[in-house]
């Protein structure tokens, strides 16, 4: 079954997004939340960027396949069937699967697709997940552990 397309950012391979994974990254438009301060603003117009149908989603698999470990969503969820559907690719070559969501909860289904989630809106005063006091959070679903830990592990910024 085709899902239909929602429009990306061609997709970044990342190295710091998800700890000990390179991951290919695709930035979703269309995002509903609209955090103040938040630094993708640019991802709010649903217009703006390029539709991410399955085939070409399947394309930049093969093209980065023996490049990345893992598939990482900047948003999305707001897309459902469609972002499923992409999960489901990336899982079918036995590639891991991430979501960047600024909500606190997803669906159930999406939660079976993913191996790494990290939830929470952001919040200027509290930082991202490299901050100790931020509300976000990076799990590894697969044995409920924080990673926010990792996120600081190699942050020497001034406090």
């Amino acid at each position: 079954m085709r899902s239909k397309p929602f429009n990306s950012f061609p997709p970044q391979v990342c190295f710091q997004e998800v700890p000990d994974e390179v991951s290919l990254a695709f930035t979703i438009f269309g995002c509903p939340l609209r955090c103040p301060g938040c630094h993708s603003q640019d991802s709010w117009d649903p217009q703006a960027g390029q539709p991410l149908s399955d085939e070409r989603f399947g394309h930049y698999l093969q093209r980065y396949r023996h490049l990345i470990t893992c598939v990482l969503f900047f948003g999305g969820e707001w897309h459902l069937e469609a972002l499923e559907a992409k999960l489901d690719l990336a899982k079918g070559l036995d590639l891991k699967t991430c979501l960047y969501t600024g909500l606190e909860r997803v669906p159930q289904r999406l939660l079976r697709r993913l191996d790494y989630l990290k939830t929470g809106a952001w919040q200027a005063h509290l930082g991202g997940l490299q901050s100790t006091v931020t509300n976000q959070r990076f799990v590894a679903l697969a044995t409920g552990n924080l990673l926010n830990f990792r996120f600081r592990e190699n942050n020497h910024a001034a406090a």
